[in-house]
């Protein structure tokens, strides 16, 4: 873990600079130099390899396992992102997730990027969902505009006290405004950690399970870098809840309180040209629209 200073870190300005962020709790904390400084592996370490001293890392699904990981600890508020190269070729069947999760049991908070992988030639989908308050069942999927399994393109999630954004390179694809005010629930009582995943689904995630793993394929893998993590490690003695709390934080500044005129272009022409499933048009699942789709960007 770093914190992040500003570049001048001269004399009296640097000591009085320190003791401001120590009295005001902005306990920013990113950009981890290697996999191991912020992550440690959940499931199947033989399927996890650390690559370039530790600066990515390959995924590895086979019939044998999964795996996967997740940060040490917990964050409120903030953002998070990853350059993630997917599995390549017939990946029918695989899911690669990238996610952050509460990890409660009975009233989980949880903000997810699922990429379900297809057959060779088809076009990869990514599924975002959102849980509050223990309630989920919040998905959208978008039909991606380039190849994810050809080079790193990076997958952000932005969450503040107004709302939530998925972006991809910059581009956001999903929004979720905070309306508790409304009786919405919005996730902000639950420190959540950041957690990825590779694994078999192919009971549902490609064409709703009509396509099925192919593991002459196998191994299938997935590439991680560039793990930047921004925002209020929780707990830390003394200073947690001050921190979450802090409008100075920069993610909490007006110019992150909503979509600014480019980024709400381009959600536009997602929304208009690569969203092929929103539960907010599920008439089957949901005859009363769920009061949050009424909430805009």
């Amino acid at each position: 873990m770093v914190i992040i200073f500003p570049l001048r870190h001269n004399g009296v300005f640097f000591m009085l600079l320190l003791l401001w962020i120590l009295v005001s709790g902005v306990f920013v904390w990113g950009r981890p130099a290697t996999f191991e400084q912020d992550f440690h592996v959940t499931w199947s370490e033989s399927h996890i390899k650390q690559i370039d001293q530790g600066r990515t890392i390959q995924l590895i699904l086979d019939q044998g396992s999964g795996c996967g990981f997740a940060s040490k600890v917990k964050y409120m508020f903030g953002r998070v992102s990853m350059k993630i190269k997917l599995v390549p070729g017939d990946s029918a069947g695989t899911v690669t997730a990238f996610y952050m999760n509460s990890d409660t049991d009975s009233v989980r908070d949880e903000l997810d990027f699922e990429f379900l992988g297809n057959r060779t030639g088809q076009p990869y989908t990514v599924q975002t969902n959102i849980y509050a308050h223990g309630k989920g069942d919040r998905e959208q999927r978008v039909n991606l505009w380039f190849d994810p399994a050809a080079d790193f393109h990076t997958y952000s999630i932005l969450w503040n006290h107004h709302h939530i954004v998925f972006y991809i390179d910059e581009v956001p694809i999903r929004v979720y405004k905070n309306n508790e005010a409304k009786g919405i629930p919005y996730p902000k009582t639950q420190a959540m950690g950041v957690f990825s995943t590779l694994w078999e689904a192919d009971n549902w995630a490609t064409r709703g399970g009509l396509e099925k793993i192919d593991w002459s394929k196998a191994p299938f893998n997935a590439y991680y870098k560039d793990f930047d993590i921004e925002g209020c490690a929780i707990p830390i003695p003394g200073a947690g809840s001050s921190c979450a709390s802090n409008p100075r934080n920069w993610w909490e500044g007006v110019e992150y309180a909503g979509l600014n005129a480019i980024e709400a272009r381009r959600y536009r022409w997602v929304r208009m040209n690569h969203i092929i499933y929103d539960y907010c048009q599920d008439k089957s699942r949901y005859p009363i629209t769920p009061p949050e789709c009424f909430a805009g960007i």
